[in-house]
């Protein structure tokens, strides 16, 4: 069955007018129901996207969307590529800091009119903020915004022991961002941009510091430059001068928590519950924990108690949110 991602997919880009896209989620849910052992629907819908590819439907709206090729090569380990279907309206966000983000994307969607009076949009941003706050989904949302390829960083494929080593496979994934214009994201960038001078500082770690801050100053690629971290005050201050704009993120207030659940929780009646009491339960929480608590309820109400959502049930959830956390 489908998601409900899926089916938001499906039909943001049905009123695009975008029928690779839809088609694509399609078939998304083609092989899915065929993993489910669903063969009849699977048969079924692939047999209908298939027809209309074959009539020509399934082309991509725009000269400015980038194809999408699956990294070769050594490629093939540093970087993991996927289109997104998330765009900014889905992510809760506080109003200043979705205005900054939407002010970015529309940078990149109206870039010639910027050219025509010799200037650039903004390519590179770093990302702060506790976990589970929505900063890869942000990347991702930026991908889905201007509908290019969303390229992670897979660190633990560029980072060896060997600093020569590292700073080639670091080589070649900026490379790639003149070949391939993309949204690439460097989570944990930490990793690769600790603080100078700390306490466990060595030589390679610099050195590779060093080849990360010439890549991204000597960087003239189309491509949309993400770095994210978890920990603001490990990186080296050096760092913070080769992004064009920083976006600090923050758990969600007692409004935006509201607005994490109901979107979570759309197939149930949430009128009547009691949120007093749970915005007291989500203090603390991230837009991840939200979401999992969400989930957890959910399967609760539909296993245990016919589909009905109570204030209970969703507290309880909360509040085993919130003992992992401690805990872990």
């Amino acid at each position: 069955m489908a998601s409900a991602q899926q089916l938001i997919g499906m039909i943001r880009s049905h009123a695009a007018g975008d029928d690779d896209r839809f088609l694509s989620i399609a078939e998304e849910i083609a092989g899915e129901a065929g993993r489910a052992g669903r063969s009849k629907v699977a048969a079924d819908l692939t047999a209908l996207v298939a027809g209309l590819r074959a009539d020509g439907r399934g082309t991509r709206r725009g000269s400015d969307l980038t194809s999408l090729a699956a990294p070769r090569g050594e490629l093939a380990n540093l970087l993991r590529a996927a289109y997104s279907e998330t765009v900014l309206s889905d992510l809760v966000l506080s109003q200043a800091l979705g205005h900054r983000l939407g002010r970015l994307v529309r940078e990149h969607r109206e870039r010639d009119k910027l050219e025509e009076h010799g200037l650039a949009p903004r390519r590179k941003f770093l990302f702060s903020g506790p976990p589970g706050t929505g900063k890869t989904m942000t990347a991702s949302a930026i991908a889905g915004e201007l509908n290019l390829p969303l390229f992670t960083i897979m660190l633990d494929g560029v980072i060896t022991k060997y600093m020569g080593e590292t700073a080639a496979k670091l080589r070649l994934i900026f490379d790639a961002m003149h070949r391939t214009r993309g949204v690439y994201f460097f989570d944990e960038v930490d990793a690769l941009a600790t603080r100078r001078g700390n306490d466990n500082d060595i030589g390679e770690a610099r050195r590779v510091l060093n080849s990360f801050l010439q890549f991204l100053d000597e960087d003239r690629s189309s491509s949309v430059i993400v770095a994210a971290t978890n920990h603001q005050s490990l990186l080296d201050p050096a760092l913070f001068r080769r992004f064009h704009a920083t976006f600090a993120y923050e758990k969600p207030s007692s409004s935006e928590a509201r607005r994490v659940l109901g979107n979570h929780l759309l197939q149930f009646d949430t009128a009547s519950l009691d949120w007093g009491r749970l915005d007291e339960a989500t203090r603390g929480l991230s837009h991840a924990d939200l979401t999992a608590a969400a989930d957890d309820a959910a399967r609760d109400a539909v296993l245990d108690f016919d589909g009905r959502l109570e204030t209970g049930l969703l507290l309880r959830a909360l509040c085993d949110r919130s003992e992992q956390d401690a805990t872990g």
